[in-house]
């Protein structure tokens, strides 16, 4: 009787603990919700506001040490330091590997480095965890067109812009496709 109300408590105090720790990914997915139907329909300005938001979002792991990893690779970023950018991010994916704004800050610092297989491989795995991460959409057509495959940049381009419409990078990136393309809209 007694080893079954051990294992009884041992039982309970695991399922809250699994509770608790869900709650605060299921407020986080719930916020992202709300923000990514307001940024639908949003006007240039309000979307941008949105936009901010949504990645303030995307950059909160839920733990501190991965929060600091991830800020300190995106300090190495703005630092032009690829390789140092690289060990922390890679540190914060080892550690969080569903931790998609991780994966996403890396992408980034192989596509710096032009090692775009790399960077396509982070990017594939952003958008396995989160498919609306407009920005992995928009580095996935950035690495196409700098690979010379046009249309397929085109096509990832368009993907980031239904879901942020009013992408700046991204309308601009449109643009220049298009142009290059001949004009031709797939």
């Amino acid at each position: 009787m007694r080893d079954r109300l051990r294992y009884l408590n041992h039982t309970v105090a695991a399922l809250l603990a699994l509770v608790m720790f869900s709650l605060p990914v299921t407020a986080a997915e719930t916020r992202l919700d709300t923000l990514f139907s307001q940024l639908e329909g949003a006007a240039p300005e309000e979307a941008r506001r949105i936009a901010s938001e949504i990645e303030l979002e995307w950059a909160k792991s839920g733990s501190p040490a991965m929060d600091l990893l991830l800020r300190r690779g995106k300090d190495a970023l703005e630092a032009d330091d690829m390789e140092m950018a690289v060990e922390h991010l890679s540190a914060a994916i080892d550690h969080a590997p569903g931790f998609a704004e991780a994966w996403h800050l890396r992408s980034v610092a192989f596509f710096r480095r032009e090692h775009y297989g790399l960077a396509l491989n982070d990017l594939a795995q952003v958008l396995a965890l989160e498919p609306r991460h407009f920005n992995a959409l928009f580095g996935m057509g950035r690495v196409f067109e700098e690979t010379g495959r046009a249309a397929l940049a085109h096509e990832a381009f368009e993907r980031s812009q239904a879901i942020h419409p009013h992408h700046e990078a991204v309308s601009e990136a449109l643009e220049r496709v298009s142009r290059e393309m001949g004009g031709t809209d797939l």
